[in-house]
């Protein structure tokens, strides 16, 4: 190896990682969600948001909801229309409860 390909292999690390880097924060960014229109805006037939009930409710059927969201526009695993904190607090709690939560512990400390 001469004295001029050792110098520019560093360059060339150096390059390859901000490359990498750059790929990974527009990655990154291209999954950053988007302003949703109908926030805030009732469905057909709904008189009222929903609440934490139905925000628990639709954390714990979240993976019969999403695998049926993939085949039919008609579903959707998120209620839109709802009252804020609350829903959002059910249904990570309803998420939590089915990935997670006390059965989840029990099938770790069977793996040990």
């Amino acid at each position: 190896m001469t004295g001029m390909e050792t110098r520019r292999r560093p360059r060339t690390r150096i390059a390859l990682a901000v490359g990498v880097a750059a790929a990974t924060v527009l990655l990154l960014a291209a999954c950053a969600a988007g302003v949703n229109p109908d926030v805030g805006q009732a469905p057909p037939g709904a008189e009222e948001p929903a609440g934490f009930w139905l925000g628990l409710w639709h954390g714990i059927i979240l993976p019969v909801t999403w695998i049926v969201s993939l085949f039919t526009r008609t579903v959707s695993p998120y209620e839109v229309f709802n009252s804020g904190n609350w829903y959002d607090f059910g249904f990570v709690l309803g998420i939590t409860i089915v990935f997670g939560g006390p059965f989840g512990a029990g099938r770790a400390a069977r793996r040990r």
